[in-house]
C-alpha cells in the first residue's frame, strides 16, 4: 500500500512542479493544464518506472489475496 501512495504523491509532486513551470512561463487555463498533463505524464513514465512496477506488483498482489479470500468464502459457504 506504501508503494500505490508513494507512486501517486510523485506523480502528483510532478504534474504540480510541471504547472508552476508552465505558469512561469505564460501558460494559463486549460491550456496550461493540457500541456502539465501531457509533459508530467512522459516525466513521470521516464522517472517512476521503478516506483511503477513497485506499486503494479503490490496491487497485483493484493488482487490475489482478495480473490483467494473470496474463494475460500465461497467454499466455506458451499459447506
Amino acid at each position: 500500500m506504501r508503494s500505490v501512495i508513494f507512486y501517486t504523491v510523485a506523480r502528483l509532486a510532478i504534474f504540480a512542479a510541471t504547472a508552476g513551470v508552465l505558469a512561469l512561463f505564460g501558460a494559463r487555463g486549460f491550456l496550461l493544464l493540457l500541456l502539465a498533463l501531457a509533459i508530467s505524464g512522459v516525466v513521470s513514465y521516464v522517472l517512476l518506472s521503478a516506483q511503477r512496477d513497485r506499486m503494479s506488483a503490490a496491487v497485483t498482489r493484493g488482487v490475489r489475496s482478495q480473490r483467494r479470500r473470496f474463494e475460500k468464502s465461497l467454499t466455506k459457504e458451499d459447506a
